[in-house]
């Protein structure tokens, strides 16, 4: 990796290259500057399926009408007052992204997945004074979800909804609504991770680290200067909102933005429109692959393509490369990092890009620890990776404790991933202390699906683990114990997680069992639950 060299003399500590600069500047200011320099060039464009349905924006463009909606949110709401967002990828979206940075709103971004206690939750924990909502999306009710909540949500005073969009900007116009000065370090977004309680918890994230972090990732792809991206990502994942909307915006890109992720339709945008580069977590590229149309479309205009989430095939990568002559990156980190952390580079080989997570991004330092005593360990032991710099949350809002848990005194945000760091500054991830889940790019925590489970008659004890799948990375499966005299329904416990939690959380295997491997303090210890899986000891009903 020709950009980066380990600038630590410590075991197991490496420090990212001190170029390029972390620059002192808000998400606002970084498209006013855009819009100044290519007015009119296309910065943003619907990539729906039917191309007479395909809107778009020139930079010019998008800053006014980001103008227009932080005037019209300024209208409703004070700067520093928490407006959620819950829809899909559309234009919109990106332009209340970009409104609400100007405003001095924080935006909480919401799962178009989630069900109606999960919204719930969100929007109550958060604090949300607002919340943009589409009418429904894939048969999820959620503007009627949101009426049927917000009693329940003391804060909820405005609901905003996309269908009537061009309604809310007007009542911003004509105004002489000032915009408020705006600092680097206000923070300006929530995302929801799930904890090992089952209670998900809010990072909030700040303009410095998300604009210079998604900047630096596409630096590191070896982004140019005016491309065309394909944004696949879901907006509501750092990845989208962050990495791609963001970074983006920091090379001046045409942006097409897939409303909802389909490989053909992927495709044929990438043709239409010559796209240059994209990100994917593995699912998703797989999926591209395997289409019937990736042999005989035109994908000759790509140069970089980024992906993570999960482990990713060496032959994904060399299909990708090989067909494509183009160059493949890796990012690891997650949502309290801004989100990334560690990243391979263009010139690496396919082994580090397969088997590693590379090394620590500009300014940012990592480090292996100890779990159990926090001392560094030596080079090529196993330990937590931990990380410091510009990219580390604020903490997660309104949640001292579990903030003093996750960054320490010394600043360090402790990711509960178990790694181990070569010579070089080079890690690769051995485990998690957590025991999430990555289905497809997806973290879910099993606390959360076994306290579901906990509630229904029939289930006496239950174990939620991932196991490993050749589409997904990792799919989700519940060990059973049934309540004494019950009998488990598989399609009834099926239907039960799909009233009650977003699709992509319910377990796709049902195991019965009779009692639990356990730890000498009564523990389930999960790695043998996985381990029967993988011996074909288990088999699912």
């Amino acid at each position: 990796m020709d950009h980066f060299e380990l600038r630590s003399s410590q075991p197991s500590v490496a420090i990212g290259p001190d170029v390029p600069e972390v620059r002192n500047v808000t998400i606002g200011e970084l498209l006013s500057v855009a819009a100044a320099t290519v007015p009119e060039r296309v910065a943003l464009i619907a990539g729906v399926a039917d191309p007479s349905a395909r809107r778009q924006w020139t930079y010019a463009g998008l800053y006014q009408e980001s103008q227009r909606t932080a005037r019209a949110l300024l209208q409703r709401f004070k700067p520093g007052e928490r407006i959620a967002v819950w829809a899909p990828n559309i234009p919109e979206w990106v332009v209340l992204q970009f409104g609400a940075a100007m405003a001095g709103l924080v935006l909480v971004t919401v799962n178009p997945g989630f069900r109606a206690h999960e919204a719930e939750y969100v929007l109550r924990q958060s604090r949300a004074a607002g919340i943009a909502v589409v009418g429904e999306f894939r048969g999820n009710p959620m503007r009627a979800t949101v009426e049927a909540v917000a009693p329940n949500c003391q804060e909820l005073r405005e609901i905003i909804g996309f269908e009537d969009w061009e309604a809310f900007l007007a009542t911003g116009d004509g105004t002489d609504v000032e915009l408020p000065r705006v600092m680097p370090d206000d923070p300006v977004m929530i995302q929801y991770t799930s904890g090992t309680t089952g209670f998900p918890k809010g990072a909030l994230l700040h303009h410095r680290g998300l604009a210079n972090n998604a900047a630096h990732v596409f630096d590191r792809m070896g982004v140019a200067d005016g491309v065309v991206w394909v944004a696949s990502m879901p907006l509501f994942h750092t990845a989208g909102c962050g990495i791609g909307i963001l970074g983006a915006l920091s090379k001046r890109a045409t942006q097409v933005l897939v409303e909802v992720f389909e490989p053909g339709l992927v495709l044929e945008l990438i043709e239409t429109y010559g796209a240059n580069a994209m990100v994917g977590v593995p699912t998703m590229l797989i999926a591209m692959m395997e289409h019937p149309n990736f042999a005989t479309t035109d994908l000759s205009s790509v140069r970089a393509i980024c992906s993570g989430g999960s482990t990713v095939p060496a032959a994904l990568v060399t299909a990708f490369e090989e067909r494509l002559d183009a160059t493949f990156t890796i990012i690891f980190g997650q949502t309290e990092s801004s989100p990334v952390s560690s990243m391979t580079g263009p010139t690496d080989g396919i082994a580090d890009k397969t088997r590693t997570i590379g090394g620590p991004m500009p300014h940012v330092e990592i480090k292996i620890v100890h779990p159990e005593t926090g001392q560094t360990v030596e080079i090529g032991e196993v330990g937590e990776y931990c990380t410091r710099g510009y990219h580390v949350m604020h903490g997660y809002f309104e949640l001292a404790s579990a903030t003093a848990a996750a960054i320490d005194a010394e600043g360090w945000l402790h990711t509960g991933d178990l790694c181990r760091m070569d010579e070089r500054g080079y890690c690769t991830v051995e485990g998690r202390l957590k025991d999430m889940i990555i289905r497809g790019g997806e973290n879910i925590y099993p606390r959360e699906l076994e306290e579901m489970l906990f509630r229904h008659p029939t289930v006496g004890e239950v174990a939620v683990v991932g196991i490993p799948d050749d589409k997904w990375g990792e799919e989700v499966a519940a060990f059973i114990r049934p309540a004494p005299g019950k009998l488990i329904d598989r399609d009834e416990l099926f239907a039960y997680m799909r009233e009650n939690l977003a699709p992509h959380k319910t377990p796709r295997h049902w195991i019965l069992v009779e009692s639990f491997p356990l730890t000498g303090s009564g523990k389930i210890q999960k790695y043998k639950l996985r381990e029967r899986w993988i011996s074909g000891e288990v088999a699912p009903l």
